[in-house]
């Protein structure tokens, strides 16, 4: 479904300021595979994922989806088969439109705009009915700006619109981490049910290490551009957060410095 093939990636190159963010990466994503990224600051996960989603250009490699190579392709583009939830909820709705137009939009997306834009009763129905599903009274809410929403309602629409077409690869941006534990772990809770019932192929970057090893079915860790450890299967399920730490250690040679904020 997703194959990032030794994919490189610099930024201001041949200046003093060059950084190479991407080091010949590889990775390959099954059907209904839920990868969760870890890394610290400065590691790649971040712009592997902007790679794939078309933000940034590669320098060298590929990236296919869905068994077609989209590595030239525009980010508007890609987003025909792409789900994506960013950390900011502000950035995956508009705020000065009603929810159920926000949920049109995100369904119609790649289509072309005409006069049958306008939102039926029919369509209506099947808003309340999905929103119904998000156990957050939205679905009694529709014409309500999403500006007046909070963070965490946000967020659950915004994952909402983002798999409304069910999409080839969704990719979670640190999604839970502008908001409060408790409301991320909703988010997080209602994330899994969500490509669980539908089978979505998954990529989740996250700075939390608790919530990388909870979630998804398999782990990989990105090291100055590279990924350095991949883990799946009942491998993953017995991986505590300690052997995590002793694993990055004996790849890496160095202690992870952050740990205060990858254990909150």
């Amino acid at each position: 479904m997703l194959d990032v093939k030794k994919v490189t990636k610099i930024f201001n190159p041949r200046t003093v300021n060059e950084k190479i963010a991407l080091h010949n990466v590889s990775l390959k994503l099954e059907k209904g595979d839920f990868l969760t990224l870890i890394g610290g600051n400065g590691s790649g996960k971040s712009t592997l994922l902007n790679c794939i989603a078309g933000v940034y250009p590669v320098d060298n490699g590929s990236i296919i989806i869905d068994g077609k190579d989209v590595t030239n392709l525009n980010e508007y583009k890609r987003a025909t088969v792409l789900g994506r939830v960013f950390q900011d909820p502000v950035m995956g709705t508009a705020s000065n439109m009603g929810i159920e137009e926000n949920l049109a939009l995100a369904l119609r997306r790649g289509q072309r705009r005409g006069l049958s834009w306008g939102i039926s009763n029919k369509e209506r129905e099947e808003y309340r009915e999905l929103l119904t599903t998000l156990g957050l009274g939205l679905e009694n809410r529709l014409g309500i700006k999403v500006g007046m929403l909070s963070g965490g309602q946000r967020q659950a629409l915004t994952l909402l619109m983002a798999t409304i077409k069910k999409p080839k690869l969704l990719l979670l941006d640190e999604h839970a981490a502008a908001l409060d534990p408790k409301t991320a772990q909703k988010v997080l809770k209602l994330s899994d049910r969500i490509i669980k019932e539908n089978n979505l192929t998954t990529l989740m970057v996250t700075h939390n290490m608790r919530d990388a090893i909870r979630h998804g079915n398999r782990l990989m860790m990105m090291y100055e551009g590279q990924i350095i450890l991949d883990i799946r299967g009942k491998e993953k399920q017995k991986l505590t957060v300690e052997d995590l730490l002793v694993r990055f250690g004996a790849v890496s040679g160095e202690e992870f410095a952050e740990d205060s904020t990858l254990l909150s």
